[in-house]
């Protein structure tokens, strides 16, 4: 879906499928640079990550693995509710292995400052985490994020994974969801 099929839906448009995607090659050739002679583990965070991980780990020129982990904060509103709960678990043993979290988007942190620590504990030699977005204005706990894409405004925005009510997810870019459409 093109952003301007949904034009009505939107205050503005942030990005672009294009700038999404320049930006995800710049920070893969960041992580090569970083994993140079190591295979690091990408753990995707379901759902909204999903494009995110697809995009990144066909950039990387590296041997990289994939898992995916599911853990929700949220329920069919647009706040946070600051509960974490694991609705997927790993696969993958983290002993020993370095760990990149794949995020579409960090808003108050709570969720991923969980996961990091829940991460750490299972003996992963390292965990760092790329977020594609970040909203500093709506952060609640400080997050040490290595790899950020963009830092957007403290609005809601859709699309190129991040979703209103599992609505948006496919579509190309991103935007600021209409309140109109969520009040």
């Amino acid at each position: 879906m093109e952003l301007s099929d949904i034009e009505a839906d939107l205050t503005s448009v942030l990005y672009t499928e294009e700038q999404i995607h320049d930006k995800i090659a710049e920070v893969a050739r960041q992580v090569e640079a970083d994993y140079a002679g190591r295979e690091p583990l990408l753990v995707g965070v379901l759902k909204g990550a999903v494009m995110v991980m697809a995009d990144f780990s066909r950039e990387l020129k590296l041997a990289a693995s994939m898992d995916w982990m599911a853990v929700s904060s949220y329920g069919s509103g647009t706040k946070s509710s600051g509960v974490v709960r694991i609705l997927k678990d790993l696969d993958s043993d983290l002993h020993g292995r370095d760990v990149i979290i794949v995020e579409d988007i960090i808003d108050s942190g709570l969720t991923l400052s969980w996961l990091l620590e829940n991460l750490q504990k299972r003996g992963a030699a390292s965990v760092e985490i790329f977020a594609l977005f970040r909203k500093p204005a709506a952060a609640k706990v400080a997050v040490d994020v290595r790899y950020v894409g963009f830092e957007i405004p403290n609005d809601f925005v859709i699309g190129y994974g991040l979703d209103y009510d599992e609505k948006y997810r496919n579509l190309r870019g991103v935007g600021v969801l209409a309140p109109h459409v969520y009040s």
